[in-house]
């Protein structure tokens, strides 16, 4: 009997034995290789095998996921080993160790990419450099034609690259295309921008003068982003720096470093058809060392770094020794207060979405719930309620709210979280864990947990990056902002009422300290419109809409004096 598909060929022989034929191999062309990818991934699924029956196993299953990935990869041009760097058009194996990129969704490997070394980091610098001189002479809206076109091109993309976002990093596969969907729409955002780069004109002092105020392109923009949001965050720097003249050198994280290697694929037919110089999009795989050498380098005046905390304190101290710029996009411990004014109908559903949502690993999660005295236990036992039907599994499938964490380190994380806070005497209200079985197989899947806890233990001020909600009780309304505001983070904040004066005060001086302050909608999810950041330790940086365009540029004041006299500011004389 035989099962087939065009990866795997399984048959049944007469003597009671399995023949694998892997054509073509599936990641690698070593049989050893193959023979690993067999006895630990499907030898579970064969050793229940009864002859008597139909040869109908969950390896169908297996095998029609396995060839829908494949074909993602094909579509995207990914191959089982890809490059450690590249120019645009060029591409470099790379001399350092290779990066496996293994799916929390099932514990297997997608592909793998080299990684740079100094040498070819320098190779990727220089050529960056020498693409900006001619970059920067190109017409803004030139440049936005390019973003436009490569906007297409991610539409035609959208469905594949949103499903490898999905495999790579285990978010929903809804949140895969959403992602994608953010990488078009910052695009569409862009080509309008590149015909609104304005400057200011202003009366000078001095007569028959003139002051204006104009931007220039900065240069070579460095981009660190996160596994969190692997394609999206360098989106919104990229098609912005592009348009503004600048080039772009993007080490994204070793932990989803394929989806890089797609986005790169995807814009090389548009660059190659509009003849964009060599060295104006430029990727450099490889763990922390690549990063600082990106952090250390003066010819890279703009450093944009979206991570954890303790990242952004790094990256700082390196590129302010140098005097450089930095962009930097850190951790969030976002609430949401609800008030007695609530209504409860769309705020369990923000609560729910921004608590568990790609499995807590947003910097946009909401990881407290500021509750009022008189509606926390309605709310408690609505959220209690709520949990108890999450669905949790395989992200590419729909029927599922929750995929797995990333990967067994943030499994552990988020147990020490929940020790943690139990040891500083919360009280555990929807139990944690780690899911085993079918479909749990890469041990990433997680059970999202509630807690009682006081706004004043370690572990809640502290961000965890897993789906952990921390229940905290408050009586008035400027206790409830002294909760909101009493942590070191200040990215994203929320407030559900119908009071107008509440969500006034919420959003005054007095009110949130966040660069994100919303009513009555969740702290997770930002429009592309809006500049995106936040202030305290989440590092002060601003991406995406309104003006953050003007971090990516330099700014000039000129002064023009159109008269046959030299006179000097604030009537001071100078007479020989």
């Amino acid at each position: 009997m035989l099962v087939s598909s065009n990866l795997l060929k399984i048959s049944y022989n007469f003597e009671g034995q399995f023949q694998f034929l892997v054509s073509p191999p599936l990641y690698d062309a070593s049989a050893d290789s193959v023979g690993v990818f067999v006895s630990h991934t499907l030898a579970p699924l064969f050793a229940t095998f009864d002859k008597t029956h139909n040869f109908r196993l969950m390896s169908e299953v297996l095998i029609e996921m396995k060839s829908e990935i494949q074909d993602i990869l094909n579509q995207l041009n990914i191959k089982e080993l890809n490059p450690a760097a590249s120019t645009g058009l060029v591409d470099f194996k790379g001399g350092g160790t290779t990066i496996d990129s293994i799916s929390p969704v099932d514990g297997n490997l997608i592909a793998a990419v080299g990684s740079c070394s100094a040498d070819d980091y320098e190779v990727v610098i220089t050529k960056a450099q020498e693409a900006f001189v001619e970059w920067r002479t190109w017409t803004s809206p030139k440049r936005g034609d390019v973003v436009r076109q490569i906007g297409d091109a991610l539409r035609e993309k959208k469905e594949a690259l949103g499903k490898l976002v999905s495999y790579e990093m285990g978010k929903s596969l809804q949140e895969g295309l959403g992602e994608v969907q953010e990488m078009i729409d910052i695009c569409d955002f862009a080509v309008g921008l590149s015909r609104q780069l304005y400057g200011l004109t202003m009366h000078s002092e001095r007569p028959l003068h003139r002051m204006y105020e104009q931007y220039h392109p900065m240069g070579v923009v460095g981009i660190i982003s996160a596994f969190n949001f692997p394609v999206a965050v360098w989106s919104w720097n990229t098609m912005l720096a592009w348009v503004c003249g600048d080039v772009c050198v993007w080490k994204p994280s070793e932990k989803a470093p394929i989806s890089a290697v797609a986005c790169q694929n995807i814009i090389k037919d548009v660059f190659e058809r509009n003849a964009v110089p060599e060295g104006v999009s430029c990727l450099v795989q490889g763990n922390y060392t690549v990063g600082e050498l990106m952090t250390n380098d003066k010819r890279v005046p703009l450093v944009s770094a979206t991570g954890s905390i303790r990242m952004g304190k790094k990256v700082a101290v390196a590129v302010g020794a140098r005097l450089g710029n930095t962009l930097l996009e850190l951790g969030g411990n976002n609430a949401v207060i609800i008030t007695e004014n609530a209504d409860l109908n769309i705020s369990i559903v923000g609560a729910l979405f921004g608590a568990v949502g790609t499995c807590g690993q947003r910097c946009t999660s909401t990881r407290r719930l500021i509750i009022h005295e008189s509606m926390y236990e309605e709310v408690k036992n609505s959220l209690t309620k709520a949990y108890k039907q999450l669905r949790i599994g395989n992200p590419l499938d729909q029927n599922n709210h929750v995929g797995p964490l990333i990967d067994k380190q943030a499994v552990d994380a988020y147990l020490n979280a929940l020790e943690q806070v139990k040891a500083e005497g919360g009280n555990i209200v929807i139990e944690g864990g780690v899911l085993e079985g079918e479909g749990y197989e890469s041990g990433c899947y997680v059970k999202p947990a509630i807690a009682e806890a006081n706004n004043k233990f370690k572990i809640v001020q502290q961000e965890t990056f897993a789906p952990i909600l921390y229940l905290l009780k408050y009586s008035d309304i400027d206790e409830a902002i002294a909760i909101q505001n009493g942590v070191d983070q200040g990215l994203s904040s929320a407030i559900m009422t119908t009071n107008l004066r509440q969500a006034e005060l919420f959003l005054s001086y007095a009110g949130s300290d966040c660069g994100i302050a919303n009513v009555n909608i969740g702290t997770s999810g930002a429009e592309i419109g809006g500049a995106f950041g936040g202030e305290k330790e989440t590092g002060g940086g601003r991406e995406s809409g309104s003006d953050a365009w003007k971090v990516y540029m330099r700014r000039q004041t000129n002064t023009i004096n159109y008269s046959t006299e030299l006179p000097l500011a604030q009537g001071i004389k100078f007479d020989l």
